[in-house]
């Protein structure tokens, strides 16, 4: 009993040991002695044309013929009339008349060209809710140092920025070594099949190979990332893959005054219930592992042996990361049930029954597994199980060390110097996920520090953006296309 004591005693000193130098092994991710980014002088100019392209409501409809697409054809005479010298000398091109694809040439053709994306499509004002915003969703007024509308946030504060930042440079004289692509689609908040995907396919065509490629996403969140008290960056090296599913359960009708034991209805919603109570496994290998590569030299001494000692707290890290949603999504394919149809009066029993279920894949899940999965445990031949539309694997993650990722965080530390810079996994979609045979490095940032309650006015109400935040946004992309010769 003696020599058990003693081995079990010898085995917590060693495992202690192990903890503490894997421990004080940590080196902290963090670029330093990054110097200031060059001061540039943006006007107020500046604001006014952002605020003049929020004032045309560019919304974009799953229906395209619900499209007003006199308003995209605003958008492209007011960036025309406001950013003349793009339109001069960046080859400006169209796919499917309002995609819009510019080059700007670089000096040295050996560099493979960087691609800068976004999007000027935004998402309509949810009916009945106009009242409550600040001020009118497409006014384009400033009131207390903040711009509100549709796009301040999602996305015409990146596609402005770009095209502030070019012009600026332009005007400067400055030449790239680097070929600098700029995309920017018209329909990304619906299927980005008429932008993105064509003006993908198309630089496909013509043989290019880029360097890497930028696109909305990723922000610097002010507040609520693992108890750090400091704001992060968040670079997206990956987003999730995209799968709706419909669940169908076909009954024989009739008078509901003799059901049978399991209606349609009861079929599908039996088969719901079991998908919400076998959620798919949480991992940390879909990208939440180099997140905490980067957040653990960061974080308070008790967190840093949990963070630096994966292999034994992975129980215990995957706990503290679930305690919300937005954690909980970022370590699994998530199951959300969204539309649900059947019956059409109160006493017939419904024939057939639909629900609509949407996955987001986490990194390593495929669309077959999901499919085989579900129909697993739903495990009822009863309930037919279809896709809806189109389903996507996620992309494999980005690199995080190589030149593109190492060039965004050093831009990132000259902006914004008291940051912390980490990758991580986007839970959304963007248009950039039609690039992926262009290059294997895809990053997602948008240069803004964000605060939960602005994270809700993201497609909801009273979306803004601060002035000196859209000045920054600006001086960050005029220093990454310096940056990145």
């Amino acid at each position: 009993m003696r020599f058990f004591w003693r081995v079990l005693a010898l085995s917590l000193v060693l495992l202690i040991i192990v903890l503490l130098v894997n421990t004080f092994r940590l080196t902290s991710h963090q670029l330093t002695n990054v110097p200031p980014a060059t001061p540039i002088n943006v006007s107020d100019s500046a604001i006014q044309r952002f605020a003049g392209a929020i004032r045309i409501p560019t919304v974009s409809y799953t229906d395209y013929t619900l499209t007003d697409t006199t308003q995209f054809d605003k958008f492209l005479t007011y960036i025309r009339a406001s950013y003349p010298l793009i339109h001069q000398r960046l080859n400006p091109q169209t796919f499917n008349q309002y995609g819009l694809l510019y080059e700007w040439k670089g000096r040295n053709p050996a560099l493979k060209p960087m691609l800068l994306m976004g999007h000027y499509d935004v998402v309509p004002v949810i009916q009945g809710t106009q009242g409550m915003w600040k001020r009118p969703p497409f006014a384009g007024i400033i009131d207390d140092g903040y711009l509100y509308g549709r796009g301040t946030l999602d996305d015409k504060v990146g596609v402005m920025g770009l095209l502030e930042a070019v012009e600026y440079l332009l005007h400067t004289n400055f030449q790239p070594e680097r070929t600098l692509l700029l995309a920017f689609g018209q329909d990304e908040e619906t299927s980005g099949q008429r932008g993105a995907q064509t003006i993908a396919a198309a630089l496909k065509k013509r043989g290019v190979s880029l360097e890497y490629i930028l696109d909305e996403g990723g922000a610097i969140k002010t507040e609520g990332v693992s108890g750090i008290n400091k704001p992060v960056a968040l670079i997206s090296i990956a987003e999730k893959g995209y799968l709706s599913l419909e669940l169908t359960a076909i009954g024989k009708g009739g008078h509901s005054s003799m059901p049978p034991a399991q209606t349609s209805i009861g079929m599908v919603a039996e088969a719901i219930s079991k998908l919400e109570h076998n959620p798919f496994p949480a991992r940390l290998d879909g990208g939440v592992d180099r997140l905490i590569d980067y957040l653990a030299s960061e974080v308070p001494f008790e967190k840093r042996i949990i963070f630096a000692n994966q292999w034994l707290f992975s129980p215990m890290i995957k706990k503290i990361i679930g305690e919300t949603k937005s954690g909980n999504a970022t370590m699994r394919t998530t199951t959300a049930p969204t539309i649900f149809r059947a019956g059409a009066k109160d006493n017939v029993l419904p024939i057939d029954a639909v629900a609509t279920v949407n996955f987001r894949l986490l990194p390593g899940d495929t669309v077959d597994g999901v499919i085989g999965r579900v129909k697993e445990i739903i495990d009822n031949d009863s309930v037919a199980v279809s896709i809806l539309g189109k389903g996507n694997d996620p992309a494999p993650l980005s690199s995080t060390d190589n030149f593109a990722f190492t060039t965004i965080h050093k831009t990132i530390r000259s902006i914004f110097p008291d940051v912390i810079v980490a990758p991580n996994v986007m839970l959304g979609a963007t248009d950039s996920k039609f690039y992926s045979a262009l290059t294997s490095s895809i990053y997602k940032f948008s240069p803004m520090p964000i605060t939960e309650a602005q994270t809700a006015g993201v497609h909801g109400t009273n979306e803004r953006i601060s002035v000196k935040d859209y000045k920054n946004v600006i001086w960050f992309y005029v220093t990454l296309i310096r940056n990145s010769q």
